[in-house]
């Protein structure tokens, strides 16, 4: 009997041990990161549901729940998107680096003259079939920082040098950011800050990178000169037919030059007076943060969604105040601090150069882009029309977003693959895996 039970104790631990190795082999990598994605995740399916009340009680007839059902749709997409990207092997994205950012220039390039027009901006195409726009930025961001790792990772012998390693990893930088600008400027200075601070860690020269610094300020200092000018001249932005007619024939750039000057009017001089869209939205920022106060006025109870514009969308950090109070709003900076700081032990463990600043050039721009839509709300940066990562309502952007974090976690997969022993028969193989990674960029590198 003893013997019986013994035998019966061991085929439970078996059994368990199975489990728990199943368990590790579907959802591998850091664990931190896979809570954090959860917790955000449920933050904005409440939120997003709350945010959206009052747009689809118009919308669809009082039918509230239609945003919350896209929104679960949505993150169901974006976990497959995450476990899938964080199976496949980090070497891969080395490989395909280069012929994802050569797709992404024409793309830019046709989305910038081509593509779908909203808000004076061209920034989105129309996937064929299944009629959703998307964001060629966001495949460009991707593209850039997964080549960039990879010239990183080949050039750190000359990457002192100007011509032979400076050049080649500034260039593509360059030609990405200036085919963004026109349509979204603070897409691409967030872009170009993410990619500078990356170069940085890449043992960049610091005079390399003062010089870009330098001459990316030139045209910064010259809207914030234009829009002083302005306010002191007291001229608005003229729309006069004769003065759109003439913005219209050439070109949609002199509207966007307008646009970026009057939200940098607005940033320095705008007023709870001022009468304009960008200033409306900011001060409604303002009314929802000022009736949250510490607590929040609960889960649901927020009254501003139906007065602040893009309230599910670019200012939804309001919203999570005014329900959630400070406490809430802080509780989120938390977590994007704290992503940041495990994407940063990933790229201090990763043994290779191509994972570690893969790892870390994606964790840069999900963090700056948190903080500057953050900073937006409450009126510490001029608008700039960028999302919170996995907290706005879903789109091509979340789900992009899902993909850059599934990367992330590839990287951690293999870095603890390498570290850790194999405890169960099962796992047997995954020394040969790691070999395999090894080898692979060994000869990638």
């Amino acid at each position: 009997m003893a013997a019986t039970a013994e035998i019966e104790t061991g085929e439970e631990r078996i059994k368990t041990s199975r489990w728990k190795g199943g368990l590790d082999q579907h959802a591998r990598g850091d664990k931190v990161i896979w809570a954090l994605v959860v917790l955000l995740t449920l933050v904005s399916l409440l939120t997003v549901y709350s945010a959206t009340g009052s747009l689809a009680y118009k919308k669809y007839k009082g039918n509230t729940e239609v945003y919350l059902f896209k929104q679960v749709i949505f993150i169901l997409l974006g976990f497959a998107v995450v476990y899938f990207a964080h199976r496949v092997n980090y070497t891969i994205y080395s490989k395909v680096a280069r012929i994802l950012f050569i797709l992404s220039i024409p793309l830019l390039a046709y989305t910038l003259f081509f593509g779908v027009k909203m808000n004076e901006g061209s920034r989105w195409i129309r996937v064929p079939l299944i009629n959703m726009t998307m964001q060629t930025s966001d495949l460009a961001k991707l593209a850039l920082f997964m080549y960039l790792a990879r010239l990183l990772s080949r050039k750190q012998q000359v990457i002192k040098n100007f011509k032979k390693g400076f050049l080649p990893v500034i260039l593509p930088i360059g030609i990405t950011c200036l085919l963004i600008a026109p349509a979204n400027l603070s897409t691409a200075l967030l872009l170009g800050a993410s990619c500078m601070m990356l170069l940085f860690i890449g043992r960049v020269s610091v005079k390399h990178l003062l010089l870009v610094a330098g001459v990316a300020l030139i045209p910064l200092i010259m809207l914030v000169m234009a829009a002083v000018v302005r306010h002191k001249s007291g001229k608005d932005i003229d729309t006069t037919e004769a003065t759109l007619a003439v913005k219209k024939a050439t070109g949609g750039l002199t509207t966007r030059v307008d646009t970026w000057i009057g939200r940098v009017e607005n940033f320095i001089y705008g007023g709870k007076e001022a009468d304009n869209d960008e200033m409306y939205q900011v001060n409604q920022a303002k009314i929802a943060i000022a009736k949250g106060g510490f607590v929040g006025v609960g889960p649901g109870n927020s009254t501003t969604r139906d007065y602040l514009p893009q309230a599910y969308n670019d200012f939804i950090f309001a919203i999570i105040i005014e329900e959630y109070g400070l406490i809430g709003g802080a509780f989120i900076l938390f977590i994007y601090i704290v992503f940041l700081y495990r994407c940063i032990r990933i790229f201090k463990r990763c043994p290779f150069a191509f994972g570690a600043f893969l790892a870390l050039g994606l964790s840069f721009t999900l963090a700056i882009q948190a903080v500057a839509n953050m900073a937006v709300t409450v009126n510490l940066f001029p608008v700039t029309g960028v999302t919170l990562p996995l907290v706005s309502m879903g789109g091509s952007s979340f789900l992009f977003t899902c993909l850059a974090i599934g990367i992330i976690l590839s990287v951690s997969r293999n870095v603890e693959s390498m570290e850790q022993p194999q405890l169960v028969t099962e796992e047997a193989e995954e020394p040969a895996e790691v070999v395999e990674v090894a080898i692979a960029e060994k000869t990638d590198e």
